[in-house]
Order: C-alpha cells, then sequence, then structure tokens
C-alpha cells in the first residue's frame, strides 16, 4: 500500500467507523457467537501471497463484527464507560502515523513534554494540591500509564524500595530478603482485584481492611490492622484507598485514613480510576479531599474523559521516589541534554521510561491535548453531569418498583440493584437480561448478597435508553417471578 492508496483506503476506514458509531444502537449489544467461533472462519496460517485491502475490509463485517461487544452502544450498561470520542479517535491515528517511541525526551521531545504539560492541565482541573504538579521546577509531575493496574504496581514497588532503603539505612545489618518477609501492603476488601496482583508482583504480604456497612474503609478500621500486625513484628509500607469501588462506587474516608498513613509512615495510593473524571465537576470535588496526604493518585480518562484507551493518569507527590525506584541507564538511552534544566525539569529530562514499566511508550498525550481543547473544561463536566443525571433517573424507576431494592448509595453513575429475594432469583433475573440481547449488564457480590450492577456507559446514552432499559428489566422480572411462583407451588 503506497500513500496515495493510503489516503483512499483511510478515507474509507474513517466512513466505516463513523458509520460504525452512528448506527451502533442498530447493533445487538451482546454478540451470539459461541466460544471458539472465530477459528472456522480463519485460514490455519498467514497467506504466502498479499491480498489487496478490499479482501480484508469484507472480513470485517463477516468475521470480526459477529464477535464484538458493542461496548459504545447505548444499551451498553455493563463494567464501567470506556471512553471514546471523534477528537480522541484522531488523535489516535496521528499518534499511530508519527509512530515515535517516546521513552526519553531525546527519543522524541513533543511526546514527552507535552504528557507533563497535559499531565498538570489535567492535575489542575481536579484542583489537585500543587505539590503532585509537576510546573516548571515542582518535586511531582504526572504521567500516563496503560492502566490504573500499572499504576498501583508502580506505586507499589516505588514504595517498596523506598522503605526497604530507609530501613537498612537505619539498621544495616538487616537484608533485603529479610525485610520483604515483613513488608506488608494493605487495601480495602472492596478493592479491586489489582491491588492484590499487584502485591503478588511485588512478592510482598496484603491484607485486606474491612469495609463498614456503606463498604467504605474508616480510620478506625486501618489503625486496629496495622496495631495487630506491628505487633506481630511485621513492618507496614503501602495503603491503597479506593475512590469508587468497581463494585459499588463506594469511597474510603481519605481525611480519617491520610494522616494515619502519614503518622505511619506508609505511601498512601488513591487508586480512583473510575471516579476520578467526575472531580473536575466542583459539586463531587468533594470526594477527593484527603489527597494532600497521598503520595500518589491515579485515575483513568479512558473510563468517564472522552480520552479513548489507553490513557491512564497517575500523579506522585515526589517523581524521586519513582525514578529512584526504577532509574537504570546505559549508555544507548543518554542524550547530551541530560544535565541541562533550561525551563524544563530534571525528571522531564532523564525521560518518562523511568515512571513506568515498559521503556516504550506511545504518544498518548495527543489525545488528552486534542479532547481538552475540542470539549473544554465544560464540555466534559457536562458530559459528566448527563451521565449522573442518568444513574440518578434510573435509580427513581427502580425505587418505584417494590418488588426491587437499592443496595448502595447512588453517587455517581453506577446503581446497584437486585430482586427482593435470593441470590438464586437474582443470578435468573441477570441470565435472561444478559441472554435477550437486548441490554447487557454485570453483577456483582455485596457481602453475601448478588446484586446486578447498572453502570452508565455509552457517550451517546439518552433517558430513552434508559426507560428502555428499565422496561425490558421489569417485564422480564414479572415473567421471571410468574414463573418461580408456579415452580414454587408444583413443589
Amino acid at each position: 500500500m503506497d500513500a496515495a492508496e493510503f489516503r483512499k483506503r483511510g478515507k474509507e476506514m474513517v466512513d466505516y467507523v463513523a458509520d460504525y458509531l452512528e448506527k451502533i444502537e442498530k447493533r445487538q449489544v451482546f454478540p451470539d457467537v459461541e466460544p471458539g467461533y472465530l477459528r472456522p472462519l480463519i485460514a490455519d496460517c498467514a497467506p504466502q501471497d498479499p491480498e489487496g485491502f478490499e479482501d480484508v475490509f469484507k472480513d470485517i463485517e463477516r468475521i470480526i463484527m459477529p464477535g464484538v461487544t458493542h461496548w459504545h452502544s447505548p444499551y451498553f450498561f455493563a463494567y464501567f464507560p470506556a471512553a471514546s470520542s471523534f477528537p480522541a479517535l484522531l488523535a489516535d491515528m496521528l499518534c499511530g502515523g508519527i509512530g515515535c517511541v517516546g521513552f526519553s525526551w531525546a527519543a522524541s521531545p513533543a511526546c514527552t513534554e507535552l504528557e507533563t504539560i497535559m499531565l498538570d492541565w489535567l492535575g489542575k482541573m481536579i484542583n489537585l494540591p500543587e505539590e503532585f504538579l509537576a510546573g516548571k521546577d515542582g518535586q511531582g509531575g504526572g504521567v500516563i500509564q496503560g492502566s490504573a493496574s500499572e499504576a498501583t504496581l508502580i506505586a507499589l514497588l516505588a514504595a517498596r524500595t523506598k522503605t526497604i532503603r530507609q530501613i537498612q539505612s537505619e539498621r544495616p545489618e538487616l537484608t533485603e530478603a529479610e525485610i520483604m518477609g515483613r513488608l506488608v501492603a494493605y487495601a480495602s476488601d472492596q478493592a479491586h482485584s489489582s491491588v492484590e496482583r499487584a502485591a503478588l508482583i511485588g512478592a510482598v504480604k496484603i491484607k485486606n481492611v474491612p469495609s463498614d456497612d456503606t463498604f467504605t474503609v474508616c480510620g478506625s478500621a486501618l489503625k486496629k490492622v496495622l496495631d495487630e500486625d506491628k505487633a506481630a513484628g511485621l513492618i507496614p509500607f503501602f495503603f491503597c484507598a479506593t475512590l469508587g469501588t468497581t463494585s459499588c462506587c463506594s469511597f474510603d474516608k481519605l481525611l480519617e485514613l491520610g494522616p494515619i498513613c502519614n503518622k505511619e509512615n506508609i505511601w498512601m495510593h488513591i487508586d480512583a480510576a473510575y471516579a476520578g473524571s467526575a472531580f473536575i465537576c466542583p459539586e463531587f470535588r468533594h470526594l477527593l479531599n484527603g489527597v494532600e496526604f497521598a503520595d500518589s493518585f491515579n485515575f483513568n480518562p479512558h473510563k468517564w474523559l472522552l480520552v479513548n484507551f489507553d490513557c491512564s493518569a497517575m500523579w506522585v507527590k515526589k517523581r524521586t521516589d519513582l525514578i529512584g525506584a526504577f532509574k537504570l541507564e546505559p549508555l544507548y538511552l543518554q542524550h547530551h541534554h541530560q544535565e541541562s534544566v533550561v525551563s524544563l525539569t530534571r525528571a522531564l529530562l532523564s525521560g518518562l521510561q523511568h515512571w513506568q514499566i515498559p521503556l516504550g511508550r506511545r504518544f498518548r498525550s495527543l489525545k488528552l491535548w486534542f479532547v481538552l481543547r475540542m470539549y473544554g473544561v465544560k464540555g466534559l463536566q457536562e458530559h459528566i453531569r448527563k451521565h449522573i443525571r442518568l444513574s440518578h433517573q434510573f435509580e427513581h424507576l427502580v425505587l418505584q418498583d417494590e418488588r426491587f431494592e437499592i443496595c448502595a448509595e447512588v453517587v455517581l453513575g453506577l446503581v446497584c440493584f437486585r430482586l427482593k429475594g435470593s441470590n438464586e432469583l437474582n443470578e435468573a433475573l441477570l441470565k435472561s437480561i444478559n441472554d435477550a440481547k437486548k441490554i447487557h449488564l454485570v453483577p456483582c457480590h455485596l457481602r453475601e448478597k448478588f446484586v446486578l450492577r447498572f453502570a452508565i456507559c455509552s457517550r451517546t446514552v439518552e433517558s430513552t435508553h434508559i426507560k428502555f432499559a428499565w422496561q425490558h428489566i421489569s417485564q422480564l422480572a414479572t415473567d421471571l417471578l410468574k414463573t418461580w411462583e408456579q415452580n414454587h407451588h408444583q413443589q
């Protein structure tokens, strides 16, 4: 394919994507295929001779689309939103076209510098304390990770290195292995499984801190666990607080937890993967109060801020804690600007590869730059507020039906609900919803209860889609309850 054909085919692909997104509502939200559907449709091995674009293009609808779950359908209410917008798609095209691997400042100066500036923009939008911003000579700063899971792992590894070095400076007789064996990380029993996974990769113990009746961790619960572990000779070093838990969007009490972590010299990382985007709205910023006690903070613009995956924003108060844990600099990665401060920070010039697990990095900040400029803060605030209005609309519909109950406070764009009754009944309801394939939901467990999660996801979702979803759920519930009553009488 030469440049001339690329122009022609590129326009066709843009038309195809635009049509796909414009007409996505007409597609069945969840596919009909069975596991293994794809192998019989595709040749056993790659072709020896080149095929034409037309052959590949026509196979998109024939082979790929039948197996796609349409995350951007207005009938998709599962998991959490996956952000998408036309400005972000255009930026992704440019990112692919430039094709730089921006591991150091010299590898692509614009890639490194724009990322640092965009994370400052984003930090200011959510009113992050100044310490987290790079500015021209700040000690903190932001970096784009691939996911919140990566950010948690990076924070945990940095905390581990910092703690080991600190203890060894005080007690040189202790080996790294001896200290590692006593380190403990902590997170809420409602925290995402990625926190446990980070501890597994980091080879440290992790303990769950019990949450209260509102699925929130408070200071007294953390203090109790810390006191027990210190008495047993263990070394608490890391706590991951969650703002907007995956199951029900609950919020740990930062203002109680932060001072405890600071006093005990424990690294506090905040995972606000989904909820963080809402903090751009002044009326939800109070949910972030206490961030000033944290060492690191992360949220995903690729969930709710119209920036396509992947774009997970992470900030640290002291970037030296991160760089100190990950910096290795062979000669081929060094460059002659390294010791020159100019108007940039030294961290920038050494490169963002020291802030992450991979060496290579894509030019992801282009997506943020396009979206923040073309929507503006006000446009993004309206997007968030609209989703929250729709979640309260759904909550109101559920509350009007006495057969159902709401299982957790509706704060942002997630509603946790269920039929009053057994877990088996609710499992059957979810199965009937997803088997019908008109809308798509996923469940969670809140304590012993099986609960249905209704997340407002699509950029194009409207009030009519919410009404349709509720009528559909309500009718399926009516049919299910009739069947259950008949079966009960027969027994």
